[in-house]
Parts: structure tokens; C-alpha cells; sequence
């Protein structure tokens, strides 16, 4: 069976086409920049070179119609005909409590997916238009929604209420959700994997850390808890969102700065973290190369940004009554050496010892960085959500 894995954002397409006999990459790409000028797919051929296809692409419909052409093309190609891909399996990325695992996109659903746009509105409705436009395209196919909420759907009351007046939440649906969970569910399977051990037996803390960034806490196989909230914006210090800031400071700097709700909102998501602390970069290799040339500015910003996950994991840790296993993903968290370092260091009050020379330098690898004495393992597990959606598509389907 061959299945198509789309991620449709607000101005992107990120695909992967999988041989699922074998669970083997056959196509991945990306289109960047839909409905801006400048739009183009980039794509590996059969050989791993970058190729970068140029084209103006104006909606989804377009690029999803561009991806479809690309994959068989005589030169870029790896299929003869669309009719050979089996299925298609789409990011959704907020399913609000209505999901709690990967289901069949029908008209029901759809429409259960369009109520929870209000909750997710820069996500949601691309997510949509990637599923219309594939059915357009290709009437009939079975499409599968795997949702980033539904990982965290196990997470307790104690743990996705606030403190807020009860009727918000019956009224608004406001709450915890979580997101990153297709990830958080695929490394801390994959870890367990790695290691021989029952997955229902463990308490493992997932490190989810990116441009955006998020940590889960799992106990025997369940999430009960996570950092991420109602939106994307809560916990961990990232890129450009703030994560946990004092609520009272939201009607202080309105008043302030003469903002507006959707200012605030602008100004929470794309002008703070790391990005709002340096002035102007959110990239976290920039700010470790200006560590390691003497910047004491930019060592107090990776600080924060350490600490916070520090911070999150001891509370986890507490929450779940000890820990066996840290994973580490993500951009930052496969990668950056140095913030695994640093959060990983002083830690020996639970257990944890970090090896030092195997977690230098080490990326996107899976690996155990821990010392052999160390009460906790910490991993590396590189992500692969694409392929966890391709396997829960393959899966939904299987039992229909």
C-alpha cells in the first residue's frame, strides 16, 4: 500500500509518500510560500539531490494538483499513475475533545473538524482546504485525519483544567489540549523500542523542542499531562511565542501599547521568545554561536530558555512519581547539544547522569546519552511524525 502524508499549513504543504510495505520513503518535498509571490516546491530526487521547482501557486488545490504532477513526472517522479497511491493521511492539527485517536475523514467529521477551527485558526482551516483539494483531485481516495490533540486526550482533569469560571469551559471549550502529540506518541514508543522495555511500564518524559516547543508527560503509555494549552502559546519558552507568561501582564501591555486582542495575539506568537528577547532572531544556533563568542546578553536569553525546560521537567517528574526515561526531539532537542547540557546537568537528585562526551556534538541520531549508571535514561529518538501518520492511516483502514 502506498500512502501520501500531506501537512497543510496557512502558506506550506509538506508531503511524504510512503511504500508501506516496507515503510520506506519513496517522495518527500515541500511547497513554500502559496499565495505569496515567490511560491516554489522543493523536492529530493532519486539520487537525495535538492531540487527546487519554481511555480506560481496560489491556493492548495494548485499545490496539492503541483505535488501530484511532481510525483509523476518522468524525471522527478516515483509512481506511473495518481491511481497507485492507496490513501492519504493529513495532519489535523486540533481535534478539541472530540478525537482521541486517527479517524476516517468523512462529511461528519469534516464538519467536526471545521467547529474546532475557532481553536486553532491559522492550522485548522489549511488543514481543511489540503483535504478538499485532495478529494477534488482525486474523488473517492480514503483520506485519514491524525490529530495533534488526541495523544493528550488521556490527560486528567487535575491536569487540562484552569482555574478559570467553570462555564468557559462548558460554554468555550476552554482548557488544555496539548499539541506536538503525533510526536510525543511516536518517540516515546520508539524509545521504549530501542530499549527493550514495556511501553504500559514506564514513566518517560517526551522533550518535544523546536521553534516551537513542548514537553508530555507519559505514565504506562498514557499522557497525563502536557505544556502546550488551549493554544500553542502556553509553556515552554520558543522561537517567537512566549509560552508561560503572569495573565495580569495581558491587560498591562494593552493598555501600554494601545493593543488590540488580535495585536496581543500577534505579539504572543510571532514577536516574543526568543525572538522578542534577542531582538530579532528566533533561531537558537544563533544565539549559541553568540554564547560561545562571550555574549553575556545571549547566555542570559539561553538560560531562560533552559531553565524553563528544566523547570517543566522536575514538575512532570513530581507529577508521575519518578521517572525512567527522557527523550529528546525536535529541531533543538536532536541538535543542540548544549541545551541538552544544560538542562540535563544537576539533575542527579533523581538519578540522572548525563555522559558528556556522547551527547556532544550528537544530532538527529538515536542514541542513549546517559551514563550506564544513571536511574534515568536519556535518549535522542529523531522524530517521524509523517510516518506515524502513515501507519495510523494504514491502520484506520485496515479495521474498516
Amino acid at each position: 500500500m502506498k500512502v501520501l502524508v500531506l501537512n497543510c499549513g496557512s502558506s506550506s504543504i509538506k508531503y511524504k509518500l510512503f511504500d508501506m510495505s516496507d515503510r520506506s520513503v519513496i517522495a518527500q518535498g515541500g511547497i513554500e510560500k502559496i499565495g505569496i509571490e515567490g511560491s516554489f516546491l522543493k523536492l529530493k530526487d532519486k539520487d537525495d539531490n535538492k531540487i527546487t521547482l519554481d511555480k506560481d501557486i496560489p491556493n492548495h488545490e494548485v499545490g496539492i494538483e503541483f505535488i501530484l504532477s511532481v510525483l509523476t513526472d518522468k524525471t522527478y517522479g516515483c509512481i506511473k499513475d495518481y491511481k497507485e497511491i492507496d490513501a492519504v493521511g493529513h495532519r489535523v492539527v486540533h481535534g478539541g475533545e472530540k478525537f482521541s485517536q486517527s479517524v476516517l475523514l468523512t462529511e461528519e467529521v469534516l464538519q467536526k473538524v471545521i467547529e474546532c477551527a475557532e481553536l486553532a485558526p491559522l492550522h485548522n482551516p489549511a488543514n481543511l482546504e489540503g483535504i478538499e483539494a485532495m478529494e477534488k483531485l482525486l474523488p473517492g481516495i480514503p483520506q485519514v485525519g491524525v490529530f495533534d490533540t488526541a495523544f493528550h486526550q488521556t490527560m486528567p482533569k487535575k491536569a487540562y483544567m484552569y482555574a478559570l469560571p467553570y462555564e468557559f469551559y462548558t460554554k468555550y471549550g476552554i482548557r488544555r489540549y496539548g499539541f506536538h502529540g503525533t510526536s510525543h506518541r511516536y518517540v516515546s514508543k520508539r524509545a521504549c523500542e530501542i530499549l527493550g522495555v514495556k511501553y504500559e511500564e514506564q514513566k518517560i518524559i517526551t522533550a518535544h523542542i523546536g521553534n516551537g516547543g513542548s514537553l508530555a508527560a507519559v505514565l504506562n503509555g498514557k499522557c497525563v499531562d502536557t505544556s502546550m494549552g488551549l493554544t500553542p502559546t502556553e509553556g515552554l519558552v520558543m522561537g517567537t511565542r512566549c509560552g508561560d507568561i503572569d495573565p495580569g501582564a495581558i491587560p498591562f501591555i494593552m493598555k501600554k501599547e494601545k493593543l488590540d486582542a488580535d495585536g496581543l495575539a500577534t505579539l504572543f506568537n510571532k514577536k516574543s521568545g526568543v525572538f522578542g528577547l534577542s531582538g530579532g532572531s528566533s533561531d537558537m544556533r544563533d544565539i549559541e554561536s553568540a554564547v560561545g563568542k562571550g555574549d553575556e546578553f545571549a547566555k542570559m536569553i539561553l538560560d531562560v530558555y533552559n531553565y524553563r525546560i528544566k523547570k517543566y521537567i522536575g514538575a512532570y517528574a513530581a507529577a508521575m512519581n519518578g521517572l525512567n526515561i527522557l527523550v529528546w526531539t525536535g529541531g533543538v532537542g536532536e541538535n543542540q547539544w548544549i541545551t541538552r547540557r544544560a538542562v540535563c546537568e544537576n539533575m542527579e537528585y533523581m538519578g540522572m547522569k548525563l555522559d558528556v562526551k556522547k551527547n556532544e556534538g550528537l544530532r538527529s541520531v538515536e542514541a542513549i546519552i546517559s551514563t550506564p549508571d544513571s536511574k534515568v535514561t536519556v535518549m535522542v529518538v529523531p522524530t517521524d511524525e509523517e510516518l506515524m501518520i502513515a501507519s495510523d492511516t494504514m491502520d484506520v483502514l485496515n479495521k474498516q
